[in-house]
């Protein structure tokens, strides 16, 4: 499939948390950033930033908590369309109960613990601890991919080639960051005034709790950038009953995994230097072509498994002497793993860079960056420490680098140094209880991911240009296709998740954007079961109808104005105290509304060619896509309970009658 450019996002329900791999054009626009400075790269850094890297971090305004009773009128208008009459009035009556008794208790509590904390938001602790809480295995259910456009220069896609330069390039990026040299992450809304080495010499000098003010006085919006120290060196550690995050001051080694062998070298040296690209291409080439057969008990099988499983299990691997070596694999700077297979299509690839095998994988690092034997590569990334806007910007850069100015070229010879030195093969110590708790993890892993179901979609006849010249929203007009599909295929309007970031705040994390409203079921039900009894022009004014709402909504969950984060915030503060919760967030319709069906997530990058995440509930889709130029791509995940080809069929079939009545043409 042809540069199927899509989403990733890791979701919604309070089981599975929320996750933001794109930001709004409210707030976040790809296409507009610029990165990189106009300063010639060194071998070190990718560029060298006139604005060091944080220089806006100390003045980010704060994520604001909605007031009350917007958030109760927002849950209802999002519950409206999922319940019918009766319960929707009993629902409306526990919020009315809700806002005037406990819940405001609860909101003058949060609002005075948020103004003692004005150092992170309100969102940020509730959120970490409910992603290092979840015990659910972070395979699938958490951890999601995007893959890589090819390299353009077809000999550069090479694994050996392609994974030296992404190595290469990873490290510099790490050292650029470190040293501050980093641009910093901004949105701009004017960039001939503010993307402009004049305005960048003046913003340097105005002091970081002043500088926020200064951008935005050109229509520039920094963004938080908080959680980009932990793309390394990083490790999401089992716990029982909540893990931890660790991150490394010292590791300089990177960890590779082959045949689920795990090897480890220096790409850092004790200078803080990277290691000469011909010396990392000569340990790889080392690590290809080492015979060792694929290992028996891949250690790595474990981070697939159940948390507090894995937990104790980590606990009897170091008891049994292997303390060092998991240190090591902890503190890597991040984990290469290099695939023996090709791959076949893009259904072969997504299922290959979401959970692969289960024994070439290290899933709890921060990000791994997989190579399949034909240079096919992908991220794929834990997500508790963070959301996808630094993996975003992080795979931009990288793509950039090895694209433009690759460090190897098919021509390059390795360095002649003595990698069997450099080189560590780790050798864990293995007991008969470790060896059945690898043996069940795989069993378990290979369960799961058996029934996962994996289908894209292209639709051809037109995109983001037509139904801008016709005035609506491509986002807009999308997520109305899912809703009318899902009509189409089960005969109701579900619970749907979009996912939409709060990165414009300092600590925002993500916000939920409700397509599924009573505009969008309205428009639905005309298309799909009241065909014929409407005009042309009523259908194009329902068209335009959805599309304002939708772009108010995503407008609001950009400002922090949704009402799922201040809920889930109210909830957890109510948890917290250990009192019965209140009767709101006990109601089915609660409970309804966060167990989403349809979830849902885009995202726009030249350097992203696949992406893609499980769905968030048994019964659910995981529904990647993008709109581009003049087509529109979806790439969909289910298990058995749903069936993802009908569905695809059912949202391209909504699409053909969407672009039929733009055309002024009626359905037949």
């Amino acid at each position: 499939m042809s540069s199927l450019l899509l989403s990733v996002h890791c979701a919604a329900s309070l089981r599975k948390p929320g996750s933001l791999i794109h930001m709004r054009s409210v707030v976040l626009g790809v296409h507009k950033r610029n990165y990189g400075s106009k300063k010639e790269p060194t071998t070190e850094y990718l560029h060298q930033s006139l604005v060091p890297s944080m220089h806006y971090q100390k003045s980010l305004p704060r994520l604001p908590i909605p007031k009350l009773e917007d958030t109760i009128r927002k849950y209802l208008a999002a519950q409206r369309p999922l319940l019918d009459d009766d319960q929707f009035r009993a629902t409306e009556k526990l919020t009315q109960d809700f806002q005037s008794g406990v819940g405001k208790q609860l909101n003058e509590e949060l609002v005075s613990q948020d103004k003692n904390n004005k150092h992170t938001s309100y969102i940020s602790g509730p959120w970490f601890d409910m992603y290092l809480s979840a015990r659910d295995p972070v395979v699938l259910n958490f951890n999601p991919f995007m893959s890589f456009n090819p390299d353009p220069k077809t000999k550069y896609n090479d694994q050996l080639i392609r994974a030296t330069n992404m190595v290469s390039s990873a490290v510099r990026f790490m050292k650029t960051l470190q040293a501050g040299l980093l641009e910093p992450e901004v949105f701009h809304l004017n960039p001939a005034k503010s993307n402009t080495d004049g305005f960048k010499k003046f913003i340097r000098w105005v002091p970081s709790s002043l500088s926020w003010y200064g951008a935005y006085m050109v229509n520039a919006y920094p963004l938080d950038m908080s959680q980009y120290f932990r793309l390394f060196n990083s490790t999401r550690i089992p716990k029982r009953g909540r893990d931890e995050l660790f991150t490394s001051e010292k590791g300089r080694h990177l960890l590779v995994m082959r045949k689920g062998n795990m090897y480890v070298f220096d790409i850092v040296d004790r200078d803080g230097n990277l290691v000469t690209p011909a010396e990392i291409q000569s340990h790889l080439k080392y690590i290809l072509s080492d015979a060792t057969p694929a290992a028996a008990f891949p250690l790595g099988a474990l981070t697939g498994e159940n948390r507090d499983v894995w937990a104790g299990m980590r606990d009897k691997l170091i008891a049994a002497g292997n303390a060092e070596n998991v240190q090591i694999v902890d503190s890597a700077i991040f984990c290469l793993c290099l695939d023996d297979e090709s791959m076949r299509d893009h259904i072969h690839t997504s299922h290959n860079m979401l959970h692969g095998d289960g024994c070439n994988r290290w899933y709890d690092k921060s990000f791994s960056i997989i190579i399949t034997k034909d240079g096919q590569a992908a991220i794929n990334f834990e997500h508790s420490w963070g959301d996808g806007v630094a993996v975003l910007r992080f795979q931009n850069e990288i793509f950039k680098d090895t694209t433009e100015q690759p460090l190897v070229h098919p021509e390059s010879t390795p360095a002649a140094v003595d990698s069997a030195s450099a080189v560590r093969r780790l050798q864990f110590k293995l007991d008969s209880g470790l060896e059945n708790g690898i043996k069940k993890a795989k069993e378990n892993f290979d369960s799961a991911v058996s029934k996962l179901t994996i289908d894209a979609m292209e639709f051809k006849k037109g995109g983001k240009e037509h139904l801008k010249k016709s005035r609506l929203s491509p986002d807009a007009i999308i997520q109305l296709a899912f809703q009318m599909g899902f009509l189409r295929q089960y005969g109701k309007t579900v619970a749907t998740y979009e996912s939409c970031s709060t990165a414009a705040f300092k600590h925002g994390r993500t916000e939920t954007i409700r397509p599924a409203t009573v505009h969008t079921k309205q428009c639905s039900q005309a298309f799909v079961h009241q065909r014929g009894q409407h005009s042309v022009e009523q259908l194009q004014a329902m068209l335009s109808e959805c599309s304002k709402y939708h772009g108010q909504l995503t407008k609001e969950a950009a400002m922090g104005q949704g009402f799922d984060r201040h809920l889930f915030a109210l909830r957890y503060l109510a948890n917290s105290k250990g009192q019965a919760l209140p009767s709101l967030f006990t109601d089915p319709a609660y409970a309804a509304i966060n167990h989403n069906i349809l979830s849902t997530s885009t995202l726009s990058s030249p350097a992203v060619n696949l992406g893609g995440f499980a769905p968030v509930v048994p019964d659910g889709f995981g529904v990647g896509y993008g709109v581009h130029d003049d087509w529109i791509g979806c790439n969909v995940s289910s298990y058995p309970a749903r069936n993802v080809h009908e569905f695809l069929q059912c949202v391209h079939k909504s699409l053909e009658d969407i672009f039929t009545i733009l055309e002024g043409k009626p359905l037949i």
